[in-house]
């Protein structure tokens, strides 16, 4: 069985731009499969329905998954990370969190609900937090709290805003790179 890569996007959804985009478009080169939650309303998230789905997509399929979130993604990591079951949880072999937003936050959407990360304590399964110093939607210290109560390794990227299409990154190898001791099959 091979391990799936879930993609959650994060509010309104990831751009052609965006690294999580871009890898879904270059898994078959890579021989993974890379697949993007769809949520049924981008623009004004719920988390327990953005939960559901990912619930769903996680118990569809035979093998492991290991979730690749952006943003608003993160928090609905956590959420799963304190909810979900624990015949859901086991198929989790890693989570990459890249840049959460702080739902305090002055530029949080509005329209977003129930996305407070109210995990504070240490995720059932591997994870990685990567942030940026300078991103709008969650400082570094909010970045480093989670990691902290997540269990989380963290990784800081310097100035690279909110660590999406317009941050440059393109196919952003060396984040791929985390994945790949979850892909394996061992």
């Amino acid at each position: 069985m091979t391990t799936r890569v879930l993609t959650l996007p994060g509010y309104q959804n990831s751009g052609n731009a965006h690294w999580q985009t871009r890898w879904e478009q270059r898994a078959t080169e890579r021989g993974t499969h890379v697949e993007r939650v769809q949520q049924a309303d981008w623009d004004a998230p719920v988390c327990a329905d953005w939960a559901a789905v990912l619930i769903q997509a996680i118990t569809a399929h035979d093998g492991q998954v290991v979730i690749a979130a952006h943003s608003l993604g993160c928090l609905l990591t956590a959420h799963i990370a304190r909810h979900a079951d624990a015949d859901v949880l086991v198929k989790i072999k890693g989570a990459l969190l890249v840049a959460p937003p702080d739902p305090t936050g002055v530029i949080f959407p509005s329209t977003a609900s129930g996305f407070s990360p109210e995990v504070n304590e240490p995720f059932p399964f591997k994870s990685i937090v990567i942030a940026s110093n300078n991103d709008e939607y969650g400082s570094i210290d909010f970045a480093q709290n989670c990691a902290h109560n997540w269990g989380s390794e963290l990784i800081n990227l310097g100035a690279r805003g909110h660590i999406n299409g317009e941050s440059g990154l393109a196919d952003w190898p060396e984040a791929w790179s985390l994945l790949m001791p979850w892909l394996s099959n061992k």
